[in-house]
């Protein structure tokens, strides 16, 4: 398959998984809708003590949603308000421009040091959370974590995990792995294929603001994972 062709794929992919979500006014893939909003209203911006308990629950929700939540997960031991000091570093200044940010124009060093300040919270709690459990921390917290969190806030870079992981690494487009070498990958992709992929976003719109370029290749690629894992095309969302 050439490039031309995988960008038209990936373009058709989130163009009818956004279809499908357009359906279901009350569908719980609309949480990242509800998350990329109120976030995008308070970006840069310190929240008042009923706005930022308002983010947690939108993050929490968001998560919960996309299946972080899960019955191992170490957020399950905890209520919404846990999410408050990443909350505070996803709303520091330093970070606002990362907001819906064209590929062209994410400041990935950046990108990386705010993800990596995300991921150092949650383990801080991970590990309060099985200090008490009496379990023993294997690991880093996951990047499916981190990325999901990043892409239901900033919505500048994809949910790394397990069918969009399959499916960048069936087309060799970018590494499994969430880093700045991945990314980068990716926003050459993007720019290399813009105008397919422009023409996709355009019609794509939630309370007045733009899909973010990622949430694209986000949409685009967990796709082709889904079916490239024995899933049902028809059952993608």
């Amino acid at each position: 398959m050439s490039n031309k062709e995988l960008a038209k794929q990936i373009a058709d992919n989130a163009k009818a998984f956004h279809a499908k979500l357009e359906k279901e006014p009350n569908g719980r893939y609309r949480s990242w809708e509800h998350c990329y909003t109120i976030f995008h209203k308070f970006k840069g911006k310190k929240p008042g003590k009923s706005d930022k308990d308002l983010l947690c629950l939108n993050l929490a929700f968001y998560l919960a949603s996309w299946g972080m939540y899960r019955g191992s997960s170490f957020l399950l031991q905890q209520d919404y308000k846990v999410h408050g000091k990443v909350v505070d570093i996803i709303l520091d200044k330093k970070y606002a421009k990362l907001f819906g940010a064209d590929c062209k124009d994410i400041d990935l060093d950046l990108l990386i040091e705010v993800s990596e300040k995300i991921r150092s919270e949650y383990d801080d709690i991970r590990k309060k959370v099985n200090k008490v459990l009496g379990k023993v921390v294997k690991g880093k917290v996951s990047d499916t974590l981190v990325t999901k969190v990043l892409m239901g806030t900033f919505g500048c870079a994809p949910a790394y995990d397990r069918y969009f992981i399959s499916g960048v690494r069936s087309k060799e487009v970018a590494t499994q792995n969430f880093n700045k070498e991945s990314m980068a990958k990716l926003v050459d992709f993007y720019k290399e294929n813009s105008k397919t992929f422009d023409n996709a976003l355009s019609s794509m719109k939630v309370n007045g603001l733009n899909y973010p370029q990622m949430k694209l290749l986000d949409m685009g690629f967990w796709k082709i994972g889904f079916v490239a894992d024995g899933g049902d095309e028809n059952k993608a969302l």
